[in-house]
């Protein structure tokens, strides 16, 4: 699994031209699941995801989580973040996980990360979406091998 998070002042995400998700104030996912993804990475992932301190505390330094924030969630499938570049010019995702089993671990991480966040929204499995973030800090994480 490999996972952008990026924490965000406000995010959407489109489809067709009808907003799916948006949030204000919290974190945007962009979520790749490879083919050796189970149910047990994605809940190590969200849990993860819910204990980090990246948000500014009143002195400036980042101790602060999302839930101490009350910050959302949204979450983008992006398979593309296993795209093998090494080469040739076209890149390659044979790591990435099979179509049924990645849209199956995409929507139990929306439906764990439901149980841990206050609000949690998201794109359209498969779809192609239009994500528009704005980006505090900027402060993006990348995060991989759970």
């Amino acid at each position: 699994m490999k996972i952008v998070l990026q924490r965000v002042n406000r995010a959407s995400v489109t489809v067709d031209g009808e907003i799916t998700g948006s949030i204000n104030k919290g974190y945007l996912v962009l979520l790749g699941v490879g083919a050796g993804d189970d149910k047990a990475k994605i809940e190590k992932a969200v849990d993860k995801i819910q204990k980090l301190r990246i948000f500014a505390d009143e002195n400036g330094k980042t101790n602060l989580s999302i839930a101490d924030v009350g910050g959302e969630l949204l979450v983008v499938s992006q398979f593309t973040l296993y795209a093998d570049c090494r080469k040739g010019n076209r890149p390659s995702f044979t790591d990435a996980a099979p179509p049924a089993l990645a849209e199956e671990l995409y929507a139990y991480f929306i439906e764990y990360a439901k149980d841990k966040f206050a609000r949690v929204e998201h794109g359209v499995f498969g779809a192609m979406m239009d994500v528009e973030l704005v980006n505090s800090g900027p402060f993006t994480v990348i995060m991989e091998d759970f």
